[in-house]
């Protein structure tokens, strides 16, 4: 790739994100289902940057044809992001291991320690999220090479601490022992030239990555983007521990009033005896999966699911990949040199 600005300052800071990640530009385009299929994933790595296949709950078999495709596509590194709640989970783990990935994410929930060494046996680095702190230090202690912090500002599933508090209780603690990348929020590059003075090793991005011309949702599904504002990407609540839901971050429409409709149900029936707690939580992500593809790719914005962070609000423009990430760097270089000259 052809530079359009110069990284001198950047790359002083993210070298150990490019390092880990194999690339010039240690910006992650977030896993988001139905979303990040080889086409965008190739795009944002044939751009200098970095992006993970989302595994959702695919077969395995077509987790294999997804990763060939990206091949077919790029012959830089990549990812997959595995859920670790996903019924077809070790399949995917299996799948994952034997493609000989640079790099393999673990999302949804902590993964078990075995599991960490069975993807690093595979020669893949292991990223994990980390929600909390304690969480943070348990995978690294486990052996995992880099750690994603999320913020409940991040758009789809997340987790329940805001982005600057898990900045100061495992940015500022861990950076100096492993690389740690950002997400939740981000939109701009001056944003992500603090986060990288901060001590992060790079950033993950998601939103901004949806208003692309190259991302295949629907036009629909960016229009309402394109409306929104920040306020208007709102969690969705939990009503009862009986019913862990992990909160999901969402544009609010009718599809988030039928969630909290459909949570009151599934309780109904739990208090019947007539539904289990496993059956309940896989009623819950089929109901999320169904409204993403609904929104994303059918373009029914009304009841569908409308993923989204309170990123969106600064994201009402569609640009190219190329451009997207353009602006990401020049900016963060032209706001690190303003930076030096006010020290």
């Amino acid at each position: 790739m052809q530079k359009t600005c110069k990284t001198t300052l950047l790359d002083k800071l993210w070298k150990r994100g490019q390092d880990l990640l194999g690339v010039q530009f240690p910006i992650m385009c977030g896993a988001m289902t139905w979303v990040s299929d080889p086409n965008l994933v190739s795009k944002v790595c044939n751009e200098g940057a970095f992006a993970s296949l989302a595994c959702g709950n695919m077969a395995g078999v077509e987790l294999e044809r997804q990763i060939q495709s990206t091949r077919n596509l790029t012959d830089k590194p990549f990812a997959v992001n595995l859920i670790t709640v996903s019924p077809n989970y070790k399949a995917h783990l299996d799948v994952a291991v034997n493609a000989n990935l640079r790099v393999i994410i673990f999302a949804g929930s902590l993964p078990k320690e075995q599991e960490i060494d069975k993807a690093k046996a595979s020669g893949a680095k292991v990223l994990v999220f980390a929600s909390t702190d304690a969480l943070a230090k348990r995978m690294i202690n486990h052996g995992v090479d880099g750690l994603i912090l999320e913020g409940m500002e991040a758009g789809g599933h997340i987790g329940p601490v805001a982005g600057p508090i898990l900045w100061q209780q495992i940015l500022f603690e861990y950076s100096e022992t492993i690389p740690i990348f950002i997400a939740g929020g981000i939109a701009r590059g001056k944003m992500m030239a603090h986060l990288l003075l901060m001590g992060a090793a790079g950033i993950q991005i998601g939103t901004r990555f949806i208003m692309t011309s190259e991302c295949v949702v629907h036009d629909a599904f960016k229009a309402a983007f394109q409306k929104a504002q920040a306020r208007d990407a709102v969690a969705t609540p939990q009503f009862d521990s009986r019913l862990p839901v992990i909160a999901v971050r969402a544009l609010k429409n009718k599809g988030t009033i039928e969630f909290s409709k459909l949570q009151l149900e599934i309780l109904s029936e739990l208090d019947d005896g007539t539904i289990d707690r496993e059956t309940a939580q896989r009623k819950v992500e089929e109901f999320w999966i169904g409204g993403l593809y609904r929104a994303a790719i059918q373009g029914n914005v009304e009841s569908g699911s409308l993923m989204a962070g309170q990123a969106v609000g600064l994201a009402d423009e569609i640009k190219t990949v190329k451009e997207v990430l353009d602006e990401l760097v020049c900016d963060a270089e032209q706001e690190l040199e303003l930076t030096l000259k006010k020290l």
